[in-house]
């Protein structure tokens, strides 16, 4: 299990929970429930990681609650 904060919200839009990572650019996921978004952002923040160390791009550590904002 990754330590970075996750934000799932219920989207009418999308008629799906949206699961976001904020300190990792563009990383987010969805479920057609809470549980199946949280499962599914870490299966993508995996793939976000190996990503970056492909490209060569820094991976972030865990800063916490909101201090990305």
């Amino acid at each position: 299990m990754y330590k970075y904060e996750i934000l799932i919200y219920w989207s009418a839009d999308d008629n799906a929970y949206l699961a976001e990572v904020p300190e990792l650019a563009g990383c987010m996921a969805d479920g057609e429930t809470y549980k199946d978004a949280l499962e599914n952002v870490q299966t993508v923040i995996g793939e976000w990681m190996e990503t970056a160390e492909i490209l060569g791009r820094d991976i972030p550590e865990p800063r916490g609650k909101l201090h990305y904002a």
